[in-house]
């Protein structure tokens, strides 16, 4: 049944020919497969990045994202959040931040208390709150800002290798994903990470492959492709289409992080296995919750489980009323005696193989400060830009 669906909406997708994709290299880290977890806010902690490994092991797992100034301040929940588990290897860390100076400092610290072995910066992030102060995926579209940024954190990172990760642009008449693809470039970043969106689409609509294509000819740096990436097969469509370097996976992941161990086998030549059934979903769930409980304490860990049990419950029978019971639980027992009560032969809903998770909606304007767009060659950094932001994106 499975097979049947996913043909009828792509067409067949063979797996991966033997030496058909190399590993993705950055500094002296080669990941393979090429797949890379995006940084999502409140999802990629490590409880669910440990989860993620368990299926697809050998990948690049990225945290949610760190603010700069508060990590450098010695923020307690910012320092929590950029914690990684004893057995986390790679160590791949979001930075954000609107400050050469903060940026700077705080690749300094992650670098000398040998903390992390890659730093992601955050210039996409699409959210009125932040661009409406001059952030996130504002910042590309001031080309020499967006150096100063990167460069303060290239030039503090030593042998640690720097990615970005970008929009296309903030409109489509805004674009700026070639200018940030050709500064990442020219400061030393090891890859450059396209979301083939504007900041205007937020997640609505189909994300443009083609101007993956397009980055991935104009530079020499690896491109990672980023959009549209529900099923394993589709990254391999991605990469066969744009020539790009490696696959970003975000919103496909969640409730449903075997979504690695498909990309795992299609990258390796082996036909994907069935999804599991509600059984095997609620023994995941209930092993997700432990994590959570166990890194951030039982209350929150639980309260953190609620949002999650919406994604891993779409599109099975009765998931309205599971829903409702599952967002209202105090503790693992109670998630456990609820879990305990599905059908646990019930099967994947192939309906749901492909059905938005997390963040969607329609297009938004995008709020930016007053006079931003006057003198886009400015390159001085926008006044309280959500710099004290603990997380977000």
């Amino acid at each position: 049944m499975r097979q049947k669906f996913r043909s009828s909406v792509n067409g067949e997708v063979p797996p991966a020919a033997d030496g058909e994709f190399k590993p993705l290299e950055l500094g002296k880290l080669k990941i393979w497969p090429p797949v890379v977890l995006a940084p999502m806010a409140g999802v990629t902690n490590y409880p669910f990045r440990s989860l993620c490994s368990e299926f697809g092991p050998g990948l690049l797992y990225v945290s949610e994202m760190i603010t700069a100034r508060p990590l450098v301040e010695g923020n307690k929940k910012t320092l929590k959040l950029s914690d990684f588990g004893a057995d986390e290897w790679p160590r791949s860390l979001q930075l954000y931040g609107v400050d050469p100076y903060y940026l700077g400092e705080a690749a300094k610290i992650l670098v000398s208390e040998g903390r992390v072995d890659h730093i992601d910066m955050n210039f996409g992030c699409p959210v009125r709150k932040v661009t409406s102060k001059g952030g996130g995926s504002a910042i590309p579209i001031k080309p020499n800002l967006l150096r100063r940024l990167v460069r303060a954190v290239v030039q503090n990172a030593g042998e640690i290798p720097v990615t970005i990760k970008v929009r296309l642009g903030v409109t489509d008449e805004l674009l700026s994903f070639m200018d940030a693809g050709r500064i990442a470039q020219e400061e030393g970043c090891a890859a450059i990470a396209l979301h083939a969106r504007t900041a205007s689409q937020l997640y609505s609509g189909c994300a443009d492959w083609q101007r993956i294509a397009e980055l991935k000819q104009s530079v020499s740096i690896p491109v990672l492709g980023n959009g549209d990436i529900w099923e394993a097969e589709d990254a391999l469509r991605m990469m066969r289409q744009t020539g790009c370097d490696g696959a970003v996976i975000g919103r496909g992941c969640l409730g449903r992080p075997w979504l690695f161990r498909d990309l795992d086998d299609v990258f390796h030549g082996r036909e994907t296995s069935d999804p599991p059934v509600l059984g095997e979903v609620a023994d995941i769930m209930l092993r997700h919750a432990t994590k959570l409980c166990a890194w951030f304490g039982e209350v929150h860990g639980v309260r953190m489980m609620r949002k999650f049990a919406t994604w891993y419950m779409k599109g099975f029978r009765g998931s309205a009323r599971l829903r409702n019971e599952l967002i209202r639980v105090d503790g693992l027992e109670d998630l456990a005696a609820i879990l305990g009560t599905v059908d646990r032969q019930e099967e994947f809903p192939v309906a749901a193989m492909r059905v938005t998770r997390g963040k969607g909606g329609s297009p938004q304007k995008v709020a930016l400060p007053d006079g931003y767009l006057d003198d886009l060659l400015d390159d001085t950094p926008p006044c309280g830009a959500a710099g004290d932001l603990v997380s977000g994106g």
